[in-house]
């Protein structure tokens, strides 16, 4: 039989093996891990990338130095919208002003892009001035007229011939000048509007109704004319 001491000691081996037991049973039953999950994102609403307008482009004022004259230009911008439709090249645009002098620098380049002016002098037609006053006075579109017509053409591209050389085309959009083509209208250059002819008669020499250039006037011109552009004779 067990003394007193004895039992105590057998009961405190049971209690710990008992905690031992516990404890490792409690280290084999760990907690499964958590997963992680990331919270979703908050919806953010895009506000629309503001882009702001262009500024207004401001409006362009043509020939600002008044060098044309305002009934020729109203009658040559009523024209140019008339005509839109067959002027595939805007942003120029020839007027030629019968009413001034042979003398005088008469066929205008309007830029419309930037609404300024350059000019240089043109004949008219024999048929138009029979006297040779330098003034035209009378304007025809019958063939062998031999006069100058007015009204809007379409300038129809280069060309060269063997009476005048290089030449700009033109046709005739209305019925004063339609005839244009059977009549040989052209823009081509000519002796009688050389520096030195007007120097020596005050005025230049006529044609046979085409628009008479000088030589280094035409070299500018026939490739800026070209084909596409209107140009406005008008009185």
């Amino acid at each position: 039989m067990l003394g007193p001491q004895a039992r105590w000691s057998r009961r405190g081996l049971i209690v710990g093996l008992g905690a031992l037991t516990a404890s490792c049973a409690t280290s084999s039953r760990r907690a499964a891990p958590v997963a992680f999950v990331a919270p979703a994102p908050l919806p953010v609403t895009a506000e629309p990338l503001f882009v702001p307008p262009p500024a207004a482009q401001a409006a362009v004022t043509l020939d600002p130095r008044g060098q044309i004259r305002k009934a020729l230009l109203d009658d040559a911008l009523v024209a140019f919208r008339r005509h839109g439709d067959r002027i595939a090249r805007k942003d120029e645009i020839y007027l030629v002003d019968f009413q001034q002098h042979s003398s005088k620098p008469r066929l205008f380049r309007l830029d419309m892009t930037t609404g300024e002016v350059a000019a240089w002098r043109t004949a008219h037609g024999r048929g138009s001035d029979p006297a040779h006053t330098g003034f035209a006075q009378r304007f025809s579109n019958v063939p062998d007229s031999n006069a100058s017509s007015v009204g809007a053409y379409l300038t129809a591209g280069q060309s060269s011939g063997r009476k005048h050389g290089p030449n700009v085309l033109l046709d005739g959009l209305e019925p004063t000048n339609n005839e244009a083509r059977q009549r040989a209208i052209i823009v081509h250059a000519a002796d009688y509007c050389e520096p030195a002819y007007v120097a020596a008669h005050g005025k230049l020499g006529r044609s046979y109704g085409c628009f008479s250039l000088s030589q280094a006037d035409l070299k500018v011109l026939r490739p800026a004319m070209d084909a596409g552009r209107l140009l406005f004779a008008g009185i």
